[in-house]
């Protein structure tokens, strides 16, 4: 498997807002690999191995303030990376992992993206990947 990186679906009414905190279609994508899920979201970052994703869900669509910029959910300490309302894809961990703040506190079990293609990237999540592909 070569790597695949999918680039985040931008409300145009929210990109002005969303450029303020840095975060722009060259600084919003997920990349998946043979071995690893990397996220950047403006200044944020998420990085995982693919062993550590337990599954997959696409959802949406969602509301705007449950959706848009970087969210941390009060139920399940779940992080989302958002930038549409019209649906993303939620990622849950095996273990949860550091995104939001330095020092790796707190860790999150699950990540919501709001890419254009949230299927790609589901599918790029579950399927095995295939022996001696690259590493990110």
């Amino acid at each position: 498997m070569t790597a695949a990186r999918f680039g985040f679906r931008f409300d145009p009414s929210w990109r002005p807002v969303l450029a303020l905190l840095g975060v722009r279609p060259s600084t919003a994508w997920v990349l998946v690999d043979a071995n690893d899920l990397a996220v950047r979201f403006g200044p944020w970052r998420l990085r995982t191995t693919r062993d550590n994703v337990a599954g997959v869900e696409t959802t949406g669509p969602y509301r705007w303030w449950r959706a848009i910029g970087t969210r941390v959910s009060a139920s399940d300490v779940g992080i989302t990376f958002g930038t549409s309302t019209a649906g993303g894809l939620c990622v849950r961990f095996v273990r949860p992992v550091p995104a939001l703040l330095p020092g790796g506190w707190p860790r999150h079990p699950g990540l919501t993206v709001t890419v254009a293609d949230p299927d790609a990237l589901a599918r790029a999540l579950t399927v095995p990947p295939r022996d001696g592909a690259d590493r990110l």
